[in-house]
């Protein structure tokens, strides 16, 4: 199996917003089409920050007239984008296959890991993003790897907002990095509690999502 990893930046309706408000997101593309001359993308996305960014990210967004339809429950967005200049989606080929969500960064990043059986399908993928020009286009990763070191996103485990919260913030400012770069007491402080009831928070959440990553 061929497994590429992208660092991504260009001029997008989720990262333009992403960097704008400091949220991070979660990105799905559904699928694809051309029609006349615009590029059609459909895309599941769940925005991540304080609430308060969110919804300012939402409002934002309505605004877009890149965003042909729209659709918000929570932090989770459904959208259609419409675009006269394709964006790496506008790519995507069923030939392959993302083996996690697309992560946009604060910097408005994306973080692409898509695989395929076929080294060329990989290929022209990323021949069409070489031709677009976007304002970043880094390959962190392209080989040949066993089957079994490629991660497949389980079912995400029901994590109260409060746990999501905890765990998304450790992971974002590098309390999982080796070294650390914060630790529980900065955290604490940052979400604005006790450094009790954050462990008490982040221990539960670790509790859900590590059994779900462990190797069958």
């Amino acid at each position: 199996m061929w497994l590429l990893k992208l660092l991504i930046k260009h001029d997008c309706t989720i990262g333009n917003r992403c960097e704008k408000f400091k949220c991070i997101s979660y990105s799905m593309t559904l699928g694809n089409w051309g029609e006349k001359d615009f590029s059609y993308v459909t895309e599941r996305h769940t925005i991540e920050s304080d609430p308060k960014s969110v919804r300012k990210f939402f409002n934002d967004l309505k605004k877009d007239e890149r965003v042909a339809n729209l659709e918000i429950s929570g932090n989770t967005l459904f959208c259609i984008g419409k675009y006269r200049k394709k964006i790496p989606s506008s790519f995507y080929n069923p030939k392959m296959f993302f083996t996690k969500p697309v992560y946009v960064d604060k910097n408005g990043y994306e973080n692409w890991e898509i695989a395929s059986y076929d080294r060329n399908i990989l290929s022209q993928f990323l021949k069409q993003l070489e031709k677009q020009n976007y304002q970043h286009l880094e390959i962190l990763q392209f080989k040949n790897i066993q089957l079994n070191n490629i991660y497949f996103p389980a079912i995400a485990p029901n994590l109260t907002e409060k746990q999501k919260r905890a765990f998304e913030l450790a992971v974002e400012e590098g309390y999982y990095d080796i070294p650390k770069r914060i630790d529980l007491k900065k955290l604490a402080q940052i979400t604005k509690v006790s450094l009790a009831t954050y462990q008490e928070h982040l221990k539960r959440a670790e509790a859900k999502i590590i059994p779900k990553l462990k190797m069958k």
